[in-house]
């Protein structure tokens, strides 16, 4: 049993280390300064929302698969997308795409309340699994077609949506708060897409360009 013991103390310590290393190397390195989100960053234990056998790649600079057909995206951009929403700890919080809910946890280290949207019902059963598992009992996930957003939860000082789409929403945009922003990847159906982050403002919509993505193709239910 102690045997057992040592050997758990120890891997669990590597995958710290393993995180410190990721901030500093693809998060700091990279300009991102923001502190609640690095301190997020270096908590939230990525190599367990990733499958088994890619625990061993969990903290590497790329995205990695998490089955049907999805991603979990590479840390700088989780970390990038994160502080561009310049997040409080009063904030409420929509997600569209939870994934494996990495992005989720990552969120609700810092605001007091994030809502996500899984349209794959498999992914999303496990994320809302694994995250309670973990204790994060201000996140509630949604099985359905994140197009439509959350009416019923809203409105929303941020709305984080992690899969590519030509166009923002318009339920999305009237669940956003005065004075929320949104974090979109968006652009014509190719490969890249840009990183647009937008910001309310007396019902309109300022516009700033950040970075080019590329990200999964955003799924309604009737396609």
């Amino acid at each position: 049993m102690l045997i057992f013991f040592t050997a758990f103390v120890n891997c669990q310590s590597d995958y710290s280390e393993r995180r410190e290393k990721m901030v500093r190397s693809q998060l700091e390195s990279r300009g991102i300064r923001d502190k609640v989100t690095l301190d997020a960053m270096r908590k939230v234990p990525r190599h367990l929302f990733v499958p088994e056998n890619a625990k061993e790649k969990a903290y590497i600079d790329a995205p990695l698969t998490i089955g049907e057909g999805q991603t979990i995206s590479q840390p700088f951009i989780v970390g990038f997308m994160t502080e561009q929403l310049k997040l409080k700890p009063t904030d409420r919080v929509l997600e569209i795409g939870t994934g494996s809910g990495y992005q989720a946890a990552i969120l609700a280290e810092i605001v007091s309340e994030v809502y996500t949207i899984e349209i794959i019902e498999s992914l999303g059963n496990n994320a809302a699994s694994r995250l309670q598992s973990l204790g994060y009992d201000n996140v509630e996930v949604k099985i359905g077609d994140g197009y439509l957003g959350w009416p019923e939860k809203s409105p929303f000082d941020a709305i984080i949506i992690t899969a590519g789409i030509d166009h923002i929403p318009q339920p999305l945009i009237d669940q956003l708060a005065e004075g929320g922003r949104l974090i979109v990847p968006e652009g014509p159906r190719r490969s890249t897409r840009e990183l647009i982050l937008l910001t309310k403002k007396k019902g309109k919509l300022k516009r700033k360009y950040l970075i080019p993505v590329v990200f999964v193709e955003f799924q309604r239910k009737n396609e």
